[in-house]
């Protein structure tokens, strides 16, 4: 394979190229279905990825997935695993997918922050007309001995 490529989204305006060098695959025995090739086929997928070391960041973009991808790091490195799938080739393009889509996530920019609204005349003037009736349901009980 020839790297990751990532395709133009919000924060990546450009896209972004992550060279081959920079992504280390390591395979092992998946488990789950592969009946008897199970044990002996190396399928599982560990995608790993420094995103402290990486040529292909620039500062900003370093800083923001360090800080948005937090949970999921070990240091600096993120890494992918992916065992869906029986053949290594298509465990390979999966894990690849999605640290593409896991990259591309995290560089999208902070929504705005919420502007504060106020309610509507009318809808305060519905939920003071509804405590009146119920304080007037209330008071006409008091007044028969139910309550």
């Amino acid at each position: 394979m020839d790297g990751l490529r990532i395709a133009p989204a919000p924060g990546l305006p450009a896209g972004l190229a992550i060279p081959e060098r920079e992504l280390i695959e390591r395979y092992s025995h998946a488990s789950g279905p592969g009946g008897q090739g199970v044990n002996t086929s190396d399928s599982r997928v560990q995608l790993s990825f420094d995103i402290a070391a990486s040529a292909a960041l620039d500062e900003v973009q370093r800083e923001r997935l360090l800080r948005r991808l937090a949970t999921r790091l070990n240091g600096t490195v993120l890494t992918i695993v992916a065992t869906q799938f029986r053949s290594q080739q298509r465990n390979r393009v999966a894990a690849r997918e999605r640290l593409a889509a896991l990259i591309r996530d995290a560089m999208a920019p902070p929504s705005p922050p919420r502007r504060a609204s106020r309610p509507t005349r009318a809808s305060i003037e519905r939920r003071l007309a509804g405590k009146r009736h119920r304080s007037e349901t209330k008071r006409r009980r008091a007044q028969s001995g139910e309550l």
